[in-house]
């Protein structure tokens, strides 16, 4: 149960740091780092690092901001752009889940942060990106 929990919350912070609408990130191809941890937990989760290659269409749909099975019924709200940040809220109520997260970007770089709740269980992660160039598909 707990893994299958790290890995629906990793697809959920990746989808929710990459797929922003009217996102100050540029498109391209990013390397995101993604650190979770679960207080109470006696093991360290790995970090987690992959590619990802975003359109200008992939940045300005809110609704995909989250791209997980569509069973799993999570939605995005309260999404926000304040400057050079991002802010939004997710719920997933089948999975019994929900949770607010933040980025900023700077230039090549971002940093952020997502607090989830799922029953009495928190989980925090941070993450980092970085603009590795134009994609190459």
């Amino acid at each position: 149960m707990r893994n299958y929990i790290y890995v629906l919350c990793a697809a959920l912070t990746v989808g929710a740091t990459v797929l922003m609408a009217q996102s100050p990130q540029k498109p391209g191809k990013w390397q995101m780092t993604i650190e979770m941890t679960m207080p109470g937990m006696p093991m360290k989760i790995p970090p987690i690092t992959t590619d990802v290659c975003l359109t200008e269409k992939d940045l300005a749909d809110p609704k995909k901001a989250v791209p997980v099975d569509p069973k799993s019924d999570c939605t995005v709200s309260d999404y926000k752009v304040k400057g050079k940040t991002t802010s939004w809220s997710l719920s997933c109520p089948k999975q019994q889940m929900t949770g607010t997260g933040e980025i900023t970007y700077a230039g090549d770089t971002y940093t952020g942060a997502m607090k989830m709740k799922m029953g009495e269980q928190e989980m925090n992660s941070k993450y980092s990106g970085k603009w590795l160039g134009a994609c190459t598909k």
